[in-house]
Formats: structure tokens, sequence, C-alpha cells
């Protein structure tokens, strides 16, 4: 009896989807008589958008062409400027071709900036000063670049690049463009690469660059040799104000400014800027023929940045009209290629497959006093030169 009940049901399950696949059947053939309308499937679209991908790949074709960096510089792309700034402060070879390239095709387009190279003692408020005037200068209808400098550890060789976060009205001007590099241990307070990057933020439209140094010493001559005008910010109330700043660079400033004159300062700021007037006298007079001009000001409360800009105004000005400034920007480009070659010839020396070689065992004799350092200086210098061809190995 059990197979036979089991059968039975069996059946009227057959029974049950036959007459199911009888009535879709049916309703497929005549769908408008039916209540229930069957629709087609929706095609589902592809995962990655065919016009993105033709568009990446053709950026990264481009990426290798130099004309698409220029094009893009010219056009005031601010992304590929950035991207053709980092193949620039990159040391691969292939990197470094394509980076020459771009700043041959780019100089016709400079040089129409105002350069303004700002320093001070620590403390003294380079980045907030920096936000004020470029804040100021946008308002006046100018296009501001700034390329910030952040020293390097000696240690990890790493770097903050924190100073866009503390420009943080000023990087979001659509008028604005803050570049932050690492110093990389190259001495002056900039970058190795800060010319080259100035460069093409002129090609870019930008009409004032304004580089700002790590900070303030005797072997802060890189920036004056790169700008127009070479700013010293100073504050008050940090002891005796002359000789926490070095003769050196007070000759090379073309203006002194006094940071926070403001509140209960204002005394102190008025008293630092009498006393740097004072010894402005005792100095030599200045290449340009232009004496320095000093002021004060606020940079939080925006004191006087107007009074600070008509400063470096009146100085292009001046300096343009006599001819000094074309005839310093060409003595600028001479040092350019002095130091190019000097750091051209330092990495190819270094980067030589002997010296690699030979390199670790000289330090060591150096190190454990077996070898003078001048003597293994002359044979590493020996080994490159008479790998190269400059000297015959045999003579």
């Amino acid at each position: 009896m059990g197979s036979c009940y089991q059968v039975t049901i069996l059946n009227q399950h057959r029974n049950f989807y036959l007459s199911l696949l009888v009535r879709h059947t049916t309703m497929e053939q005549d769908q408008t008589n039916s209540p229930i309308k069957v629709n087609n499937g929706v095609e589902q679209p592809e995962q990655l958008n065919p016009a993105a991908i033709k568009k990446l790949r053709d950026m990264s074709r481009g990426l290798n062409d130099s004309r698409y960096y220029v094009d893009g510089i010219l056009k005031g792309d601010m992304v590929i400027l950035s991207k053709a700034i980092t193949l620039i402060e990159s040391a691969l070879p292939t990197h470094q071709k394509i980076a020459q390239d771009i700043i041959t095709a780019c100089l016709p387009h400079t040089g129409n900036a105002i350069r303004v190279g700002i320093t001070g003692v620590p403390g003294a408020g380079k980045s907030t000063f920096i936000e004020a005037l470029g804040m100021y200068l946008i308002n006046k209808g100018h296009k501001v670049a700034v390329l910030a400098i952040d020293p390097s550890s000696q240690r990890s060789k790493g770097s903050i690049l924190g100073d866009k976060t503390r420009m943080e009205q000023l990087s979001a001007q659509p008028h604005s463009y803050i570049r932050p590099s690492a110093s990389a241990g190259t001495l002056g307070g900039v970058a190795r690469k800060t010319r080259e990057t100035l460069l093409l933020c002129e090609a870019a439209g930008f009409d004032i660059v304004l580089v700002e140094t790590v900070g303030v010493g005797q072997s802060e001559i890189a920036v004056h040799q790169m700008v127009d005008f070479f700013l010293l910010l100073m504050i008050s109330g940090a002891g005796d104000e002359l000789q926490g700043i070095k003769r050196g660079i007070m000759e090379m400033a073309d203006g002194i400014v006094i940071n926070k004159a403001d509140g209960d300062n204002i005394n102190r700021a008025n008293k630092a800027m009498a006393e740097c007037k004072n010894a402005l006298h005792l100095f030599p007079p200045a290449e340009s023929g232009i004496m320095p001009e000093v002021t004060t000001c606020s940079s939080l409360h925006h004191i006087n940045i107007d009074g600070v800009w008509n400063l470096v105004d009146s100085y292009i000005i001046k300096a343009s009209d006599s001819g000094y400034l074309q005839k310093k920007r060409n003595e600028q480009n001479v040092n350019i290629l002095r130091t190019y070659i000097e750091n051209q010839l330092s990495s190819q020396f270094f980067g030589h497959e002997h010296i690699r070689k030979k390199l670790p065992e000289l330090e060591a004799n150096v190190r454990n006093n077996e070898m003078s350092a001048y003597a293994a200086a002359n044979d590493l210098l020996y080994t490159f030169f008479s790998n190269t061809g400059f000297v015959d190995p045999n003579e």
C-alpha cells in the first residue's frame, strides 16, 4: 500500500508541473491576452567604462611623451604640472631625459613672473606670512605659486612636507599652487630642482612665484641666486636680533620685514626695525644700488601686508628700469649652468660601476686610519677617469 501511495503522489507532482509548463507556453504565445507579461532580460553593462579605459590608455602612452606635459602645462593644468615636477625631481635617467625636454620646450614661455625668495629664523612665521601675502596677491588678480622647501632628516632622509596643510586657506584658492619639496640634503635651504620647478610654474601662467626656504644661515645663498627679490623675515623679542642674524644673510637681503607686529609686541617690532635700519647703513652698498628697506607686519592679523608688497614692487620697478634685474637673471643662468655640471659630474661619479665596487673598501680603510682621505679620493678619481677615457691607465 505504501508503494501505491508513493506512485500516486509522484503522478500528482508530474501533472502539476506539466500544467505549469503548458500555461507558460500559452502565455508566451499570447501575452496580450494574459494578465502576466514576461519582460525580456536587461543586458548588464560592462564593469569598466570604455571611455575611461581609452582615456587611461591615452594618458599612459602620453606619460613618456614630453609634448603631453608641455601642452598640459601651457594650458594651466595643475595635475599635469605636478606630474612634470615629479619627473624633474626623479633621479631615474629615463625621467631626466623627458624632464629636460619639458624644460627646453617651456623656456620660451618663462621669465614673465616676479620671483620672491623668503627666508627667516625658525619661528618667524614664514608659512603664515606667505599665506597672508598670497591671499592679498590673489585678491589683486595675480596667480601665485608657492615652492615650499622642507628640511629632510639626516637619518631617515624623509620630510614632513606639511606646508600645504599650514596654508589651508591659500591652498583652496583656484589661482594658487603650492608645491612642497624636500631639501634632500641640498645646502642652501632649497631643493635640488627648485630652479626647474620655478620655470614650469611660470610657463603654467603664474605671474608671482614665492620660494620659501627651510631656515636661515651662512650657506643660504642658493635661493638668492634664483629669485628677483630676497626677503628676510624676522621677529622681535627673541634676544639680540642682530646677533641672531649673520651679516652675510643681511647683506644679501633686498628687504627686511619684522613679523608679528601686533598687540603688545608693536613697540618691540618698531625697535627691531630701527635697529635693522641702522645696521644696514653700516654695510657696503648693494650691487643693485638700491638700499634695502625695512618694515613691519602682522601675518596673523593681516596688518601692513600691502606695505610689504609695495616694498617688493618698488624694488622690482627700480631694478628693471636700471637694467640690474635682467643682468641678475643672466648671471643666475650662468650659475645654473655651473651647478648643473657639478650635479651631473657627482651623479656620474658615484653611479659608476667601478666606483660603487671600490668605494666601500676605501671608505673602510679611511675609517680605520689605514689610508688618508686624500689618497683614497685620488685613487677613486683616477679609477673613474681611467675607466671613462679621460686618463690613460698605462701612462
